[in-house]
């Protein structure tokens, strides 16, 4: 327990207090929930479209660089048809002057070779051209999708912002305060609070009787047990969902 606390609770406090102090800790807790309720899913909403724009701009580039593969490769194909033709006038020319049908039948082989590599170098071409007319189709689809998505990012965060910079100023008054009432209020009753609060969906640990029945869990409350509960004599719980219940005229 901290110095502070230990202070605060030096002097016995009684059950009213106590419940007192309980109840003024959940409207404070219940305020700050509602500020949070404001922003709604909106930093999910900003994470994910992140997470989503990362995942785009790694499959753009990875696009991008099949597409330089094919390029590449059609610039390769190129240069090795101007080698094959620049070969080929090159054998064209010594076939002038051979000196007998041994030479002349090897360098025409050689001529037809060059031919045969030239037409497979033309086929690949047209193979890389069809790859990257697919490929860029998909990359313009991709960027779009990418543009998109950055456009939705900057407008969610710019709301986003909005309701923090609304609400931000509120909300660090109202924690402080949190952290104050919690001083009051001695450690196996807070971790109570704390406990039932989270496991709460609507985040309420203490909540008042509203017409004979649970305001957390609408359940009846017995006759005796709402009079139990007016005197502020003992800390009382929903015997249903474990809730902490107060009379509505505790403060």
């Amino acid at each position: 327990m901290s110095k502070t606390k230990s202070t605060v609770l030096e002097k016995e406090i009684s059950v009213e207090e106590k419940l007192r102090a309980l109840y003024n800790l959940q409207q404070i807790d219940s305020t700050i929930d509602k500020i949070r309720i404001v922003r709604g899913e909106l930093p999910l909403e900003v994470s994910d479209l992140e997470d989503e724009i990362i995942g785009l701009e790694t499959r753009v580039k990875n696009i991008t660089d099949e597409v330089n593969t094919f390029e590449d490769g059609i610039v390769q194909k190129k240069n090795a048809i101007k080698e094959a033709q620049a070969l080929i006038k090159k054998y064209e020319a010594q076939q002038g002057k051979v000196r007998n049908n041994r030479e002349y039948d090897s360098i025409t082989k050689e001529i037809e070779y060059q031919n045969l590599d030239i037409q497979l170098s033309q086929k690949r071409i047209k193979e890389f051209q069809q790859e990257m007319t697919s490929k860029n189709l998909v990359l313009d689809q991709a960027k779009e999708i990418l543009n998109e998505r950055k456009k939705d990012l900057k407008a969610k965060k710019k709301e986003l912002d909005e309701i923090v910079a609304e609400t931000e100023k509120e909300e660090q008054s109202l924690l402080k305060k949190s952290k104050s009432s919690e001083d009051h209020i001695d450690d196996r009753l807070l971790n109570a609070y704390k406990k039932v609060r989270s496991n709460s969906r609507n985040g309420l640990a203490v909540v008042t009787v509203d017409r004979d029945s649970c305001g957390g869990c609408f359940n009846k409350i017995p006759p005796q047990t709402q009079m139990d509960i007016r005197t502020h004599k003992k800390i009382i719980v929903c015997e249903h969902c474990g809730r902490i219940l107060v009379d509505a005229a505790i403060l």
